[in-house]
């Protein structure tokens, strides 16, 4: 089974990521990791960062001649913020001890981990919590579930995520949402996921978009910030991922776990989700049909899962992001040391993260699908998986 850790802190000097479990023979390179590090830097409402932190993963381990050994991938990639500011970070974030004194931060900000993590770890200082607490983390994420992506579309499972809602703006209702999406999912969810590219704000609607854009230069002004609603659609899963066997790996779990352990997210369904709780039973249930030599739904309201296991259907996910908490006008808090009424300091952030979320979420996904793949299928190498998986006799 895939597993993945990664390591290193926002300023510090590099991310490091371990990927274990791919089998042998997934074409890998760094580039194809790259594709998706670029992805993740696009989007309308990103902060200053972005303007100078171009992430590329070095692989220095499990792969040779652009195709993995079975072994573990290791993966590295360099901070640049903190080769910019060689006066500063390299000491605040250094492994030794200093001389002198290092400014400390007592001001938490509400809605970051900053408070909870101090009483969680008792540091006299909210740096370190910052540090690991912060999404720059999802940079070496998304590199490490690249990993897994790139064994998924080797066997032409693919995914695609977009964004459907930015504060008030956004698709009114499910069924509008389907006859946007649906349609692209012909061509495999990566076709849906380049068209979501072509969008400042990753929306396949281009008035939705304008819109979007429009709240966000609204909140700006206002020295607010800005959540929302992306969806993630996996297209060519086959029936049969999965189990009902036991709670803790039933695919729903799983995959819920994997999008709610990014940051700032706060919700997650699956097909019509919290809709569901608000139909009748004939208005939520998809009913079974046999075309040709295989099993369908005709309908997809339950996201491509039953029970915990693929239906074959595409598989729909969605995940809510609420605002960053890090804003131009500041929120009340407390001073850790003197218990002073203060306002919040404020650091560079996005105003909307959302666009940019869309991509860690199509990816963190991925070692969840490839492991249920492998579970079924698996082999220590690709050529392994393949006559699995051709020889296998599922029923539709």
């Amino acid at each position: 089974m895939i597993r993945y850790l990664t390591a290193g802190e926002s300023h510090g000097p590099e991310l490091i990521g371990i990927v274990e479990g791919l089998p042998a023979g997934v074409d890998l390179t760094e580039e194809m990791i790259a594709k998706q590090l670029v992805r993740r830097q696009m989007g309308y409402g990103r902060g200053g960062r972005m303007a100078f932190e171009k992430d590329v993963a070095e692989i220095l381990s499990g792969v040779r001649f652009g195709k993995t050994m079975g072994h573990p991938v290791a993966l590295k990639m360099i901070n640049r913020a903190y080769k910019k500011d060689e006066a500063n970070w390299p000491k605040v974030m250094s492994i030794k001890a200093v001389d002198g004194e290092i400014e400390k931060i007592t001001v938490p900000r509400p809605g970051h981990a900053d408070l909870v993590g101090v009483q969680k770890f008792r540091f006299d200082d909210i740096r370190p919590v910052i540090e690991r607490s912060s999404a720059r983390e999802t940079a070496m994420r998304v590199a490490c579930c690249a990993t897994a992506r790139a064994l998924l579309r080797q066997f032409n499972i693919q995914i695609g995520g977009h964004v459907i809602q930015i504060g008030e703006q956004g698709y009114p209702s499910w069924e509008s949402a389907r006859e946007t999406a649906d349609p692209l999912l012909t061509n495999g969810a990566e076709h849906l996921a380049g068209t979501a590219d072509a969008s400042e704000v990753r929306c396949l609607d281009s008035t939705l978009s304008n819109s979007m854009v429009d709240e966000i230069k609204k909140r700006r002004k206002q020295g607010s910030s800005l959540g929302g609603i992306y969806e993630i659609v996996v297209t060519g899963l086959p029936a049969g991922l999965g189990t009902y066997v036991h709670w803790d790996r039933k695919l729903e779990g799983l995959l819920a776990q994997a999008i709610i352990s990014i940051q700032a997210m706060k919700g997650v369904e699956i097909g019509l989700g919290f809709e569901a709780g608000k139909r009748h039973g004939h208005q939520v249930h998809d009913q079974i049909t046999w075309e040709s030599d295989h099993f369908g739904r005709a309908s997809n309201r339950a996201g491509g899962l039953e029970g915990g296991i693929t239906t074959g259907m595409p598989l729909i996910i969605r995940g809510i992001m609420k605002p960053i908490p890090t804003m131009l006008k500041p929120l009340q808090t407390v001073d850790m040391v003197t218990k002073e009424t203060l306002d919040t300091r404020y650091e560079r952030s996005d105003v909307c993260a959302l666009p940019r979320a869309v991509v860690v979420a199509e990816n963190v996904i991925a070692p969840v699908l490839a492991n249920a793949f492998l579970e079924k299928f698996g082999g220590d190498s690709v050529d392994e998986i393949t006559r699995h998986l051709n020889s296998d006799a599922n029923p539709g």
